[in-house]
């Protein structure tokens, strides 16, 4: 028995195995370079936070006002930024805020639709009052948890958001709801 022709077939498999990690590692270098360039070009954008001290319900909420400003966006787009409620938990307080967003038009000035961001300051009841405010914040319909200057805004994100809420009240017969 000759052993050659499959051992040369194993040779060429595993040649091309090694090929297609190779691949997929340069792919993931130029990925990450192309980031790096992007951060550098367009550095995402934050504000300076107020502290436990410093905070009230109307200042977290200026505050978030102010960081929201920082993020880029057409200026068809309007917001609006509102207290929600103050949750009291056994070693902090979660103070939820909401920031609506809408695309008024000539023809329909009130939207039928908006895109959420929900905003939680969290003050930590053991920390001293210059220790600054821990803010973190989600959008409607996602998952991940964004925290202020680690994440870029996406305009994307607002218009999927009020687009998925169209498509569903289009599928819904107005003669159903009354």
């Amino acid at each position: 028995m000759d052993n050659k022709p499959t051992s040369k077939k194993k040779v060429i498999i595993e040649h091309n195995k090694v090929n297609e990690v190779a691949l997929a590692l340069v792919q993931e270098v130029i990925n990450a370079a192309i980031q790096i360039v992007e951060d550098a070009e367009h550095p995402i954008k934050n504000v300076k936070w107020i502290t436990h001290g410093e905070f009230t319900e109307e200042r977290g909420r200026r505050n978030i006002e102010e960081f929201v400003l920082t993020w880029e966006y057409q200026n068809r787009w309007v917001h609006y930024t509102e207290f929600i409620e103050r949750k009291d938990l056994i070693h902090s307080f979660h103070y939820i805020y909401c920031v609506r967003w809408s695309v008024p038009t000539a023809r329909r000035p009130i939207p039928r639709v908006t895109a959420a961001t929900y905003f939680t300051i969290k003050i930590n009841k053991n920390k001293p009052p210059d220790a600054p405010i821990d803010v973190s914040y989600i959008f409607e319909f996602h998952s991940l948890l964004h925290r202020p200057g680690a994440t870029r805004f996406r305009e994307r994100w607002t218009r999927d958001m009020i687009e998925a809420k169209n498509i569903l009240l289009n599928q819904i017969p107005l003669d159903s709801i009354v």
